[in-house]
């Protein structure tokens, strides 16, 4: 499905490109690391049916072009990209689902902390807060060796190094716009996985957050952060079809269960908890 409408909107420092899908209530996807809007556009032509989804190319991504030189990007400006955005589409008041993944799930939190009353539900999916782990510095140091890395050798051994947030896996090749890997490696990877949202204020909106991953993913470094920040709420994960990036393998299973999770929110927290097992 064609987005029914697309425009740019100015916000501080960048233009944002976007997209609006189908009728219903407001839906807004935020997609991870070097994605754009494209990553989502199955997912979203299925979620359609029932809601009108937002998608989006970040800044600095893709058509969502910054107004001065690349600079290391931050956690915070692009909450406030995505509440400008919910704003322009939806007015002053309207509520909105957020599902966010990866660096979007972190994206996702920071909205909701900022402005609880607009999010019905935020779904943070497989977030990369990776400072939280007990293990947290040598995963700092890994990512610190992979951006070393593609400054001196180049782009292919570096995301070689990236595999171990992954399972030692490849990343999968995602549909988009354009290829925004050099602006991902130079630019987000280190102030995006080294950012930890305030716990504080997080838990006292963690009735709007699900965490969530993947159920081919369980076993990755990637998947881990949830698994902790879920069981620091008293919460469970909610598994999704597929790994990391399922949404775009599983669009019409995922927005099956994106569906079921967002109707049945209010009674995640008595289900059973996915334990953290021996590995945390």
């Amino acid at each position: 499905m064609d987005p029914s409408n697309s425009g740019t909107l100015a916000v501080p420092g960048a233009e944002i490109y976007f997209e609006v899908r189908g009728q219903g209530p407001l839906l807004l996807l935020i997609g991870g690391g070097n994605s754009d809007a494209a990553v989502f556009k199955r997912l979203a032509a299925a979620l359609a049916a029932g809601h009108r989804v937002v998608t989006y190319d970040p800044r600095g991504n893709s058509r969502s072009a910054l107004d001065g030189p690349p600079v290391d990007q931050k956690v915070e400006e692009h909450a406030d990209d995505a509440y400008r955005l919910v704003r322009h589409i939806g007015g002053p008041t309207e509520p909105v689902h957020v599902f966010g993944s990866c660096s979007g799930g972190l994206i996702a939190l920071e909205l909701t902390i900022r402005h609880p009353g607009r999010i019905r539900l935020a779904v943070a999916h497989e977030p990369p807060v990776l400072s939280i782990l007990p293990d947290a510095g040598h995963h700092m140091a890994l990512l610190d060796d992979i951006c070393r890395t593609y400054l001196r050798e180049g782009m292919a051994p570096a995301l070689v190094k990236l595999e171990a947030l992954h399972g030692g896996r490849p990343a999968p090749a995602l549909p988009e716009e354009h290829n925004n890997t050099d602006f991902f490696l130079r630019h987000f990877v280190r102030p995006f996985t080294r950012f930890v949202p305030d716990l504080t204020a997080l838990g006292e909106v963690s009735d709007k957050v699900v965490w969530a991953g993947g159920h081919a993913s369980r076993g990755d470094l990637v998947h881990r952060p949830a698994l902790v920040l879920a069981e620091r709420h008293g919460r469970s994960v909610e598994l999704f079809p597929g790994g990391h990036v399922g949404y775009a393998r599983y669009p019409a299973d995922f927005a099956e269960r994106l569906v079921e999770v967002l109707t049945t929110a209010p009674g995640v927290a008595d289900r059973p908890r996915e334990t953290t097992g021996g590995g945390l």
